[in-house]
C-alpha cells in the first residue's frame, strides 16, 4: 500500500512540475526538482507513471517533455552502455544497432566538415554521403522490428503509451532522414557549399533526435520489456525479428538468434469448407490466399487484427505479433484519427471503399479498404488489400492468352 501511495505522490509532483515547466520552460529550479524525482524511479516505474499520466489526460507532447527531463538525467555516451541482455537476445541486438546507428551522423558530420575545409574533393564527399545514406535507409529494418514485433508484445502486457511515444519519435526520425535524402537528390549537384550547409543542419537535427530516442529506449523501454516479457515470448520475438530481417550493419555474432522451424501450413488440413459457390479444403484456401498477388489483412468487428495473408512478396510487413492487436495500434499516432473515421463510416454503412496510393521505393502502391457485411447486413469487419500496381499502370494495348 505504501508503494502505491509513494508512486501516486511522485506522479502528482511530476504533473505539477510539468505544468510549471510548460509555463516557464527556462526554470532551472523546476528542472532540477524533476531530475531529483526521476533519479529515484526505476525504469518500470517510469513506464507505469507515463501510462497513468496519459490516462489522466496529459498529451503525448507534454509527456515527451517529461521524457526529455529523464533523458538529461540518464544521458551518457551510449557507446559505454553495459549489456542488459545476453548475446543474440532481441534487446541486445537492438542496443548494438543503436551504437552503430549513432555513428552514421558522426561520419556524415566529419565528411561535411572535411569537404568544407577542402580536405576531400566534391566527388569523394558525394560518394561517402551516398554510402551513409544507404545505411540510413537500411536502418529502417531496426524500427520495423520494434513497431511490428516488440511493441505488440509490450501492449499485451498493458504497456501502451511508451511504445506509442517511441513510434511517434520513429516518424520524426523518418521525416528528418527524408529531408536528407531529398537534399541529396535535388541539391547535391547545384550549389555544393549551400548543399553541405543545409545537409549539416539536417544531420545535426538527426543526431540529436537519435541520441535522445536511443537513450529513452535503452534506459526505459528495454528494461521495462525485459521485466514484463517472458522467456518463451522472447523466443517468439527472436523468430519474428529474423522474419523481418536485420540491417546490413547488424553485428554478425548477434544476429543469428536461435529459432524453431514453424510450419506455415494450416493447423487443420483435409477439411472441406462449403461455400455458396463451391467447396475448398482449408489447405487449398490458405495457400490460395497466400498465392494472390495482393496483401490481405482482415480486421474484425471489434477492430482487432484477425488474419493476414502470408505471400512471399508482401508490400508491408506483417508478423504473428499483430494478431489480436487493435488496428489503431498498428498505425502511427498521426494517422489514427483517419483510421477511426474510416472504421466508423464502414460500421454505419456510410462508406463502401477507402483507397490510397503512395510511392514506395520507386513503386506505386495501391491500398484499399472494404467493409465486410453478412447477408443480413451485419458488419463483420473490414479487409485491407494492398497491391503493387507499378507494372499494371504501364500496360498498353492488349495481350491475348495464346500470345
Amino acid at each position: 500500500m505504501h508503494e502505491a501511495v509513494s508512486r501516486g505522490e511522485k506522479k502528482t509532483k511530476i504533473k505539477n512540475l510539468l505544468k510549471a515547466l510548460h509555463e516557464n520552460p527556462q526554470s532551472v529550479e523546476v528542472k532540477q526538482e524533476l531530475k531529483r524525482i526521476v533519479c529515484d524511479l526505476q525504469p518500470p516505474e517510469i513506464a507505469v507513471i507515463e501510462e497513468e499520466l496519459v490516462k489522466e489526460g496529459m498529451s503525448r507532447e507534454e509527456l515527451q517533455r517529461f521524457c526529455d527531463i529523464h533523458l538529461e538525467v540518464f544521458k551518457e555516451a551510449l557507446e559505454k552502455e553495459q549489456a542488459i541482455a545476453p548475446e543474440g537476445h532481441p534487446i541486445r541486438i537492438l542496443m548494438e544497432e543503436h551504437k552503430i546507428m549513432l555513428g552514421f551522423p558522426e561520419k556524415l558530420r566529419k565528411t561535411i566538415n572535411e569537404s568544407l575545409d577542402s580536405q576531400i574533393n566534391m566527388n569523394q564527399a558525394l560518394n561517402e554521403i551516398k554510402n551513409i545514406i544507404k545505411h540510413f535507409k537500411e536502418s529502417e529494418k531496426h524500427y520495423q522490428r520494434e513497431e511490428n514485433v516488440l511493441f505488440p508484445y509490450l501492449e499485451r502486457k498493458g504497456i501502451t503509451q511508451p511504445p506509442a511515444i517511441m513510434w511517434m519519435e520513429h516518424d520524426k526520425i523518418r521525416a528528418i532522414k527524408k529531408q536528407i535524402y531529398r537534399l541529396f537528390e535535388e541539391q547535391a549537384g547545384k550549389d555544393f557549399k549551400e548543399f553541405l550547409n543545409k545537409l549539416s543542419e539536417a544531420n545535426t537535427a538527426l543526431n540529436d533526435m537519435l541520441l535522445s530516442h536511443f537513450t529513452k529506449e535503452n534506459k526505459i523501454l528495454f528494461p521495462t520489456a525485459l521485466n514484463v516479457i517472458g522467456e518463451e515470448e522472447w523466443s517468439e520475438i527472436a523468430e519474428q525479428f529474423e522474419g523481418i530481417g536485420y540491417c546490413c550493419f547488424t553485428p554478425q555474432p548477434t544476429r543469428r538468434a536461435e529459432k524453431t522451424v514453424t510450419k506455415i501450413t494450416p493447423q487443420v488440413t483435409g477439411v472441406d469448407l462449403t461455400f455458396e459457390t463451391g467447396t475448398l479444403t482449408l489447405e487449398e484456401l490458405s495457400n490460395m490466399l497466400n498465392t494472390l498477388p495482393v496483401d490481405i489483412t482482415f480486421v474484425d468487428k471489434n477492430d482487432t487484427v484477425k488474419y493476414y495473408s502470408n505471400n512471399k512478396d508482401r508490400v508491408f510487413i506483417r508478423t504473428k505479433a499483430v494478431i489480436g492487436r487493435r488496428v489503431q495500434q498498428c498505425h502511427p499516432q498521426k494517422s489514427i484519427h483517419v483510421v477511426e473515421r474510416i472504421l466508423e463510416e464502414f460500421k454505419k454503412g456510410e462508406r463502401k471503399l477507402a483507397e490510397f496510393w503512395i510511392n514506395l521505393n520507386d513503386r506505386l502502391i495501391h491500398i484499399r479498404y472494404f467493409p465486410v457485411f453478412n447477408p443480413e447486413g451485419q458488419y463483420l469487419g473490414c479487409i485491407e488489400v494492398t497491391q503493387d500496381v507499378t507494372d499494371i499502370k504501364r500496360l498498353e494495348g492488349e495481350k491475348r492468352l495464346l500470345e
